[in-house]
């Protein structure tokens, strides 16, 4: 299989005079969890917006498998976005769902997921926070993008939730390259195989999971 190589370079963005993301340089290859961690506020959030061309920067590059994409609507087929609130209607029946989203040499496997069988007699409303969050990640994850963004995945997860939410992220970063942020630090350390963290907009490099306590992220012996 020939990797996909993402390059965001550059990436600036001001609020009100006030400087949200600095100058920020990102590579992710297929097979790459990159987990950006950082406080509420550093511009992790924004980041992922960014990439994505929901929210316009004052600046930004973006380079995928060598090609420059300059237009938001040339970016669509190679990258997927969770945001952190739920986006499929209420009145949406699973089966409907699923079809919409996924391709149909595809549906079989998605189908033998022993979770999504106990869903499919259901609508999105009658789902529980934590079925619809792993329904959403399954449904982005399983697209035909070479590259995912995923804001938040945990939020609000049952620790058995985030378990499998995990197996999905690591099982699907075989053919994808995957960037996920969330204030849940600890599975996002554990998911990922490189670590970046934002601070004060700017984003830093992680070597080691040591430089997260360095850096004043986490303190002693939270890792």
């Amino acid at each position: 299989m020939t990797k996909s190589i993402l390059e965001v370079d550059s990436v600036q963005k001001q609020y009100d005079g006030k400087i949200i993301v600095s100058d920020v340089y990102l590579k992710c290859e297929t097979a790459d969890i990159i987990g950006i961690l950082g406080r509420n506020g550093s511009g992790k959030s924004t980041l992922l917006k960014i990439i994505f061309g929901i929210v316009t920067a004052d600046f930004k590059f973006v380079r995928v498998d060598g090609v420059v994409k300059s237009k938001t609507s040339e970016l669509l087929n190679d990258f997927s976005y969770l945001p952190q609130d739920n986006f499929i209607p209420n009145s949406f029946s699973i089966q409907k769902t699923i079809h919409l989203s996924i391709a149909k040499d595809k549906l079989q496997d998605f189908y033998a997921d022993e979770m999504i069988q106990s869903m499919l007699n259901k609508k999105i409303k009658h789902l529980s926070g934590g079925e619809l969050r792993y329904l959403e990640i399954k449904l982005i994850l399983n697209n035909a993008s070479k590259f995912v963004l995923l804001d938040e995945p945990y939020n609000g997860l049952s620790p058995i939730m985030i378990e499998k939410i995990n197996e999905l992220i690591t099982v699907m970063s075989s053919v994808k390259g995957i960037i996920i942020t969330d204030h849940n630090y600890e599975n996002v350390i554990k998911v990922s195989t490189k670590l970046a963290l934002m601070k004060e907009g700017k984003m830093h490099h992680l070597k080691y999971k040591i430089e997260l306590v360095e850096k004043g992220y986490l303190k002693s012996g939270m890792i």
